[in-house]
């Protein structure tokens, strides 16, 4: 539907309802049994940075009988700059608004959750009958656009527990463009592994999306119809030929064919036309220069058992009788035995560890004893956690029946925060986990391996000190990096290949340092960083400028060291008294801002081709340049970007 607002409307109602002898039961009349029909509203909407125009009561209100809950996910709710880096916006308040007027006349509904990450809005409204019965509520966000972490893409959720089922909504909005499906991909991978919800036992593992009963997900996926030009998309969508336009769909190549994403969802027929891409205000189809080809961008999929026809819930009485007898048992039988595992080996070593690459191995534990028995990762004795900041083991504690067994992931990831120890060689990946059986005994695991340095997470100074690769530099020179007989390098080699590369190729990349690159290029270009080889770099122009993002976030120290902070912030006004801090930066910090700032001007001249602007600029790089000891809050922001505005103006020094 294009005719409620001007862009990508996708309205679908699941109706959860069970069926007896082909008749309909009505909503609800099962509850006495156990048996609990609920009917879900979901809804997506890519709203293209508008206002509400008019009524949404003909989307929200568009069936006779009111849902139970409705879950509205909102997209691209504002382009503005200042709500995708200061994440503001008056827009959420005008489309709650909408919503909440919106709603099914017939019921009434409480407000359980709203939760937004820039443009990305997930609204969860619940009849309020059943609001009690309602537990658990948190809503978390995580970010996927450039540098794997802004806001501009990425996935919001709300989960909670109904009765004693674990629901998860989810509403993302992927990476753009018909040809980024591999980036498409790798967000929602990274949606599903870094969007973790906190349990309200703190010793308990945080909950991850696929950790739940049933898990409705919406939202812009952005996925396209590949392999057919736009007059081809045109004519079957004339004949309503849906059936074999959706065989070129790229959701379902990569959910069914490549199995790389939303394994185990379901989706719904799809029996009307594309929702992307049409002219803002009208049903036409994109008469831009771009002409981009229609497709089914904004999508509803779900996973979990009887969602078509209806939801269980557990008897509470018999479930308490049940579990109380269990747990008698239990202690029955501890009283008389041990508990005892099997562990599939007592040492792990991690091979050519490299910065920001995931490794993992499996430690299996299996229950020999006569009795079920817990366990748990402890904390060695004055040490804050149970192992070192590189390392996890997931899951930390947990459950093994009799006979059973269980595999624990023991995953190594070196980041920013635990490079710079590990590059100068003052830290090494060995670390001991100790296992704690409840009333058994301990067992001892060794994980030890070996780090390649690597330039991201490296001071400024040392690295103008090594001419060579850095991981053709011994352990003790890095160790050690003292002041060569030799002049120290200007600025890092490293930096100077990444602008380099960028100069060259990039001055007229349409939306350079905006648009995310894709992690495996990222790997391919730390590593020729770290070697030396190839001598040019590999990967797209946004995977380099990504690079070169992430190579400023890591540095131990930022481009202005931490002591020159709060000075820049009181004479951010002052283009004068600014030059004049960076004039007092020791040598190397100064030659790396001044050759930055240079570059990024060099930028901006070619800003009708690149998009750029000084604001945008200045927001993405002074947060790297001017970083703050303590957390930023919004005003520092503000005047950190309004110091570093004046070295992008054309004929600074």
């Amino acid at each position: 539907s294009t005719n409620l607002h001007e862009v990508n409307v996708n309205v679908i109602l699941y109706v959860l309802e069970s069926y007896r002898n082909g008749r309909t039961r009505s909503p609800l009349s099962d509850v006495g049994t156990g048996l609990l029909i609920l009917h879900f509203f979901l809804g997506t909407y890519n709203v293209n940075g508008q206002t509400p125009k008019e009524s949404l009561h003909p989307w929200l209100s568009c069936t006779l009988n009111p849902p139970d809950m409705y879950c509205i996910g909102f997209q691209e709710l504002d382009l503005s700059k200042e709500a995708f880096f200061f994440n503001d916006t008056p827009k959420e308040l005008e489309w709650t608004k909408a919503v909440s007027e919106a709603l099914h006349p017939d019921a009434k509904y409480a407000l359980v959750k709203l939760v937004r990450l820039v443009g990305i809005m997930l609204i969860f409204y619940v009849k309020k009958e059943h609001a009690e019965f309602i537990s658990d509520v948190e809503a978390e966000t995580v970010g996927t656009g450039i540098m794997g972490r802004m806001g501009n893409k990425g996935a919001v959720a709300v989960r909670f527990r109904f009765h004693n089922s674990d629901i998860c909504v989810v509403n993302s909005h992927l990476a753009a463009h018909i040809e980024e499906y591999e980036r498409r991909n790798q967000d929602y991978k990274e949606i599903c592994s870094r969007l973790q919800f906190r349990q309200l036992d703190p010793s308990q593992p945080p909950l991850t999306i696929m950790k739940h009963d049933v898990i409705l997900w919406i939202g812009d996926l952005n996925y396209r119809i590949s392999e057919l030009d736009v007059s081809n998309v045109k004519e079957l969508i004339g004949k309503k030929d849906f059936e074999t336009l959706y065989s070129y769909d790229q959701v379902i190549s990569m959910m069914i064919n490549e199995e790389a994403v939303f394994v185990g969802f379901v989706e719904g027929d799809i029996a009307f036309q594309p929702t992307y891409k049409y002219d803002t205000g009208s049903d036409k189809w994109d008469t831009s220069e771009k002409c981009r080809v229609p497709a089914w961008c904004d999508r509803i999929l779900w996973r979990g058992k009887n969602i078509v026809q209806h939801l269980l819930t557990v008897n509470p009485e018999a479930y308490k009788k049940t579990f109380e007898e269990i747990v008698r048992n239990i202690d029955k039988m501890e009283n008389e035995c041990i508990p005892s595992v099997t562990l599939s080996k007592r040492e792990f070593h991690f091979k050519d560890v490299k910065y920001m690459q995931h490794h993992a191995q499996t430690l299996s534990l299996f229950n020999d004893g006569q009795v079920p028995c817990q366990f748990e990762f402890i904390q060695k004795p004055n040490e804050p956690t149970y192992c070192k900041p590189w390392l996890t083991a997931n899951p930390p504690k947990g459950f093994i029946a009799q006979g059973g067994s269980v595999d624990i992931e023991l995953e190594v990831f070196v980041n920013r925060s635990t490079a710079p120890e590990l590059n100068s060689g003052k830290e090494q990946i060995e670390d001991i986990l100790v296992l704690h059986l409840e009333r058994g005994k301990d067992y001892f695991i060794s994980v030890i391996g070996n780090y390649l340095p690597s330039c991201y997470g490296s001071s400024i100074h040392s690295l103008c000190q090594l001419r060579e690769p850095i991981q053709d530099m011994s352990q003790e020179t890095l160790r050690e990096v003292v002041i060569n007989t030799e002049k120290p390098l200007d600025i890092p080699k490293e930096l100077w290949m990444m602008v380099d590369h960028l100069f060259r190729n990039a001055l007229k990349q349409e939306d350079i340092f905006q648009q995310p690159g894709l992690r495996s290029e990222f790997a391919e270009i730390r590593d020729c960083l770290d070697t030396g080889i190839p001598d040019s770099l590999p990967g797209s122009n946004h995977s380099v400028a990504e690079a070169l993002l992430l190579f400023l976030d890591a540095l131990p120290e930022p481009v202005v060291p931490y002591s020159f902070y709060q000075q820049c912030l009181e004479i951010c006004s002052n283009a004068s008294q600014c030059e004049k801090v960076i004039s007092m930066l020791p040598q190397c910090h100064k030659n790396v801002f001044n050759y930055l700032a240079a570059f990024l001007r060099e930028l901006l001249k070619n800003s009708a081709s690149n998009r750029l602007d000084v604001n945008i600029l200045a927001t993405i790089f002074a947060s790297l340049l001017l970083r703050s000891p303590t957390k930023q809050d919004l005003a520092e922001k503000r005047k950190t970007q309004e110091f570093f505005q004046h070295f992008l103006a054309q004929g600074s020094s």
